[in-house]
Parts: C-alpha cells; structure tokens; sequence
C-alpha cells in the first residue's frame, strides 16, 4: 500500500461505519491509529427509509464532526454494495432497498460539499478485521480469519492485513455467508433468524411475536434453559464445521470474532472450537476481539490513507 497524499496524513481522518440500524461516524488520529474518543458520534439510521432519508440521515452524523480533517473519508458500510464505484446493489435483501442502483459516494459528496474529496468504500466486516489486525487481537497474524457475528455472519479473510476476495484459498468473495452447511445456507442456522427458528422448534413455539431475541435466548441459556443452549450450540457448531476446511486452505493462524453475538463468549467459543475440532483440521486459536467498536473505524480510516492495489484487494474498491 502506498500513501495517498504526504499532506493529508498528518490530518484526522474521518470515517463512517454504516449499520442497518445505526451510523457512526469518528475522526481517527493517524499517529496512534485509534479513534479521537470526543468526536465519536453515533445516530440512529433507518435502514428501510427512502434513498434521500438515509443519506440524508448519514450527513447529520458526518457533519458533526469537527472541521479540520483530511478530505479523503473511510466508509465502511455493508453489502451487497459496489465497492470500487460507491453504488448500492441492496435489491431483495431486506436492507437498505431504496439505495440499489445509487451512487452513494455521489450523493454523500454532495452533502459534504467543502468537507470531501473522495470516499473510499469497504466492506463492513473487512473494516473490522483490517483494524483487529492493526491495533486488536489480529495483530502478528498474518493470515486471519475475522467474524463479525450479529443478525448474520461477516467475515473476512486478511493476509498481511489486506482483505483476499478471490482464488482457491477462500470461499466465493472471501465471504462464508456464500457457504452451506447440513445442506442449507449458512445463514439459515447461524443468524438471528436462524436461532430464533431453531429455539422455536425446540420449545414448540410458534409465531413469531411470542419468540425472544438471541440476546434473551442467551440470556435464558447461561440460567439454564437447555433449550436455549442447545439453540446457541447448533448454530456455532455448524459454524464451526463450515468454517473448518477453509481456515485450512487458507492457513490461518488465528481466528476472530466481533459482532454483537459476541457479547455471550462463553456460550459461543465452546461450540464454535468443537465444530472447528470436528470437522478435524489443523487447531488454531478462536480469539474475541480486542477492539469490537473501533476496529471498524480504525480499518476505515487505514483504507482511506493508503491506495490499494494488489489483486487480492478486488472488490474492496477505492470508491468516489
């Protein structure tokens, strides 16, 4: 990687993290690399509103940051998203529709007029393993696989630090959620979804309404609930067994996990290492984040100061 410009690196760098429920948006210090705790600001954000409300609502948060940062911004946001062009490709994932075929980087440009240059897109759990590994539990390892583990699975596959999208040694766009397991999409066990479905089948529950969020079935499993426990096991067992092969191809030495699944750790490393162990690969450590808030903003503000490349960084583009 090299650096964009000598005289903007010395300026605070502004990123945004971009979620289905909320945005945050922070100036990083270049010369620690962690975010500047004062100007760390998070708003709510309405994934299902109009194109011009969200980017709209993405402004209010970039706007309150203080003036005086570098023009180049780091935004993390999630997909299916174009990364290299900054338009949105949403349709019929329940998240963001309205921005499917905008050019975001366009629109939030205009909104930052005198307060932007150019943005610079990547994928949301690529900004997070990016920072894991320059300041978290990813740092010194080389090859890492990073999950963020929420309504769904994220994840990304880092060499030297830089996110592999393509080539044998990960799964189709260096994304697991494109994997199977007991013969259905990953998704449909391990997410929010999933659980909820599998917790309903155990206790005979039916209709959604009466169902209690993963965190309460958490919650319900550390009291006791066997049903509960059982629900949170399967997902991260099967996890495990999908995940296996390919941190075996991939040769990582260390896997890492965020998210906000990740609050309930000694529910999910115990599963997750014994589907790991099944499936019987090589052993690696399964590590909790170091740095579960910042790490998006660090790895989004290191994907703003410096121009990527190299093949293997396909599809985690330098945006508008």
């Amino acid at each position: 990687m090299t650096v964009t410009s000598s005289e903007q690196v010395s300026l605070p760098v502004p990123v945004l993290d971009i979620g289905g429920t909320h945005v945050t948006a922070a100036l990083v210090n270049p010369a620690t690399s962690r975010p500047v705790p004062s100007t760390v600001i998070r708003k709510p954000l309405r994934s299902h509103a109009a194109a011009d409300a969200i980017l709209d609502a993405i402004t209010l948060a970039a706007l309150a940051l203080p003036a005086g940062h570098s023009l180049c911004w780091g935004v993390a946001i999630p997909g299916p998203f174009d990364y290299a062009t900054g338009i949105g490709r949403f349709a019929d994932v329940g998240k963001f529709e309205s921005l499917t075929g905008v050019d975001v980087g366009d629109g939030l440009r205009r909104r930052l007029t005198g307060r932007s240059e150019r943005l610079r897109f990547l994928n949301d759990a690529d900004a997070f393993a990016i920072g894991e590994y320059a300041s978290g539990a990813a740092a010194k390892h080389d090859r890492v696989v990073c999950l963020t583990l929420g309504t769904g699975v994220g994840s990304s596959f880092l060499s030297a630090g830089r996110p592999v999208h393509t080539g044998p040694l990960v799964p189709p766009s260096g994304h697991v959620h494109h994997l199977t397991v007991h013969g259905l999409p990953l998704e449909d066990t391990v997410s929010r979804r999933g659980i909820r479905t599998n917790y309903s089948r155990l206790t005979a529950l039916a209709g959604d309404q009466r169902l209690p969020d993963v965190h309460e079935i958490a919650s319900r499993a550390k009291k006791g609930d066997a049903a509960a426990a059982e629900a949170l096991r399967y997902a991260f067992d099967a996890l495990g067994q999908a995940l296996a092969p390919w941190i075996d191809r991939f040769e990582a030495t260390a896997v890492v996990i965020g998210g906000s699944m990740a609050q309930s750790w000694d529910l999910i490393h115990p599963a997750l290492t014994t589907g790991l162990a099944s499936a019987d690969r090589r052993d690696v450590p399964v590590l909790p984040a170091r740095l579960p808030e910042e790490a998006p903003l660090i790895g989004a503000a290191r994907w703003a100061q410096y121009t990527p490349g190299a093949p293997e960084d396909q599809g985690t583009g330098t945006g508008s």
